[in-house]
């Protein structure tokens, strides 16, 4: 049998983690409710860690990520169960310099995705940003407009610089 045909295999040292970071779970029989009220849509950048540079820990946040930090239908979706069911009361949309989404055009994506993969990527929308402090007024817009997330809910954008560690608000 391959490592492929065996479960798990290509993450061995992972699950070993896992197995540590089990013996000390602090989160069992948890409800799920974001504690802190909160939710944090930000890109998926590795540079980022969205609870600690909100000074938050697992369970007080809801955290969406995605390339861009976009407020997409689905994440919108996340935010109305979220406001609905799950305690948040404060969505936090972020942003973040040197993003490659913010850094290229669409075209340039798509051609280096192509080279590195040797398929043709002209066809993907990969929803580039062009206005990067436009961009975070218009996705706050959305979350602000959405008729299943009431006024009550305060909404804001922020600029994470990710060579300082600061937010910049924004909207």
């Amino acid at each position: 049998m391959t490592s492929a045909e065996q479960p798990g295999a290509a993450f061995a040292d992972l699950l070993a983690a896992n197995r540590r970071y089990a013996d000390d779970f602090r989160l069992s029989g948890f409800d799920g409710v974001a504690r802190a009220g909160i939710a944090v849509v930000t890109c998926m950048d590795s540079r980022i860690d969205p609870l600690g540079m909100i000074g938050l820990v697992p369970g007080d946040a809801k955290i969406l990520r995605n390339p861009g930090g976009r407020v997409t239908d689905q994440v919108l979706v996340a935010l109305v169960l979220g406001v609905t069911l799950l305690n948040v009361d404060r969505v936090l949309v972020i942003h973040h310099t040197r993003c490659a989404m913010a850094s290229s055009s669409e075209e340039q994506l798509q051609a280096e995705i192509g080279r590195r993969s040797g398929q043709d990527a002209s066809w993907m929308s990969l929803g580039v940003i062009t206005d990067q402090l436009q961009s975070i007024r218009a996705e706050v817009a959305k979350v602000r407009s959405h008729p299943l997330i009431p006024d009550t809910v305060a909404a804001g954008g922020f600029l994470y610089d990710v060579d300082t560690g600061l937010l910049e608000p924004v909207a």
